[in-house]
């Protein structure tokens, strides 16, 4: 066999393995992603306040992440204009979201619970074109439109829902999407070129964790984990461990194939919580549920990022 045969079969070689690598942390993102809702409905079964639970989650994921950056000797800035990047990305994607998110975990199921945390692409699109970021496109807003449809089939329907207060939870959870939505801007707006993004989201984590600290004591919300943990608190540990894991494989992702692959998550990670909370807790769902996720899952097609903007940043 010729040397340029070998090399090119080597070549071709080489790049199935990679795409096989690229699919397989894809996939496992969706799936322990996914697992994360079913572990938030199994973290309130205990005594946990959600601010709690929250605080702890916060605790793990920093300690995580703090530890990758310590090995790796990966520096967190702390100038000026980090700190308040913190502060906001803190709020905005752990403290005000996070304790939303543990207040509707024990009122809802955890496949609807998944279903309205994939609104997140959508409202951050909403926010890029109002921010100018994205320019407007009749299939993008359109997804938005199927997006609304789909929440809608959620809440609108008496049937829809086990309990009907549990509507005011799904409202709630959107509105929980909408501040991670805010976060995804800040980060794009206000984060330096060549910033480390694990570095970056260290600091968001401890910062927020720093928020969550006399908010917890002054409302007399803490508490310790037990010890030996308890179910409640497995999930705790397991919810810090998954959200320090997935921003690392999400962002991992995203360097090493561009934002358009790796936005493909969205849909596994909305699949998957489904599933979940049907192998964990034996959820079933009416007819408006399974028609809400088909229609999240078109929106989500119609919304992520256009491959021309992939191509221009990675050119960049």
């Amino acid at each position: 066999m010729k040397p340029d045969t070998l090399k090119n079969n080597r070549r071709g070689g080489l790049l199935r393995l990679s795409k096989i690598w690229n699919f397989t942390i894809l996939i496992l993102l969706g799936i322990f992603w996914g697992l994360s809702f079913s572990l938030a409905r199994m973290s309130t079964e205990g005594d946990f306040h959600p601010l709690a639970i929250n605080y702890w989650m916060c605790i793990v994921s920093a300690i995580c992440l703090g530890s990758f950056c310590f090995i790796t000797r990966k520096r967190v800035p702390l100038t000026k204009h980090y700190l308040r990047l913190y502060v906001l990305c803190g709020l905005l994607g752990s403290v005000i979201p996070g304790t939303l998110y543990f207040y509707a975990a024990s009122e809802v199921s955890a496949g609807v619970l998944s279903i309205t945390v994939a609104t997140v692409p959508l409202t951050t699109f909403v926010g890029a074109i109002i921010l100018r970021i994205e320019r407007p496109s009749f299939g993008r807003i359109l997804g938005v439109v199927l997006g609304i449809i789909s929440i809608a089939f959620l809440v609108m329907p008496s049937t829809s829902l086990p309990k009907p207060s549990a509507a005011f939870w799904v409202l709630i959870m959107v509105l929980a999407a909408g501040c991670y939505a805010l976060e995804n801007l800040v980060i794009a707006i206000k984060t330096p070129k060549n910033s480390d993004v694990f570095a970056v989201v260290t600091g968001m984590l401890t910062c927020a964790t720093i928020m969550l600290t006399p908010i917890v004591w002054w409302t007399d919300a803490f508490s310790m984990l037990p010890w030996p943990l308890t179910r409640p608190g497995w999930a705790i540990i397991a919810m810090g461990a998954i959200t320090a894991g997935a921003y690392a494989g999400f962002f991992y992702l995203v360097m090493r194939t561009g934002p358009v692959f790796a936005s493909q998550c969205a849909y596994l990670v909305t699949l998957a919580g489904v599933l979940w909370g049907i192998i964990i807790y034996g959820e079933s769902h009416s007819i408006w549920v399974w028609f809400s996720l088909v229609i999240m899952i078109g929106a989500l097609a119609l919304v992520q990022p256009r491959e021309q903007a992939s191509t221009d940043q990675r050119a960049g």
